[in-house]
């Protein structure tokens, strides 16, 4: 069985397009859900490696918030900043504790 005939044994036998359509939309809803809880999870489990950049690292955390807010969920830049700082090495605990100042003496 070749997986385009997988995919079509997978869809409903329907008689006209709009309730074809109402099908599609109703499951998409589904995958949409399951994609923001994946990302979600990747976002809060980030942790930076060092592999790449810190720039870098932090572009790709901003972009997986992006793609989370584009599925209709908020990811407020009070939570994302935080975590993303929380995300990164030890020896960069200077840097959070200058951050974590900053935002208790209401400098940011």
């Amino acid at each position: 069985m070749s997986l385009v005939n997988s995919m079509k044994s997978t869809l409903p036998k329907t008689n006209s397009a709009k309730e074809f359509m109402k099908f599609v939309e109703e499951h998409s809803q589904t995958v949409d859900k399951s994609l923001a809880g994946t990302l979600m999870a990747t976002l809060t489990t980030m942790k930076f490696d060092g592999s790449h950049g810190m720039y870098d690292h932090v572009i790709e955390m901003s972009n997986i918030a992006t793609r989370i807010k584009s599925l209709g969920m908020n990811v407020d830049e009070n939570f994302l900043v935080p975590l993303i700082i929380n995300s990164l090495r030890l020896k960069y605990g200077p840097f959070q504790m200058n951050y974590n100042i900053m935002k208790d003496n209401g400098m940011l």
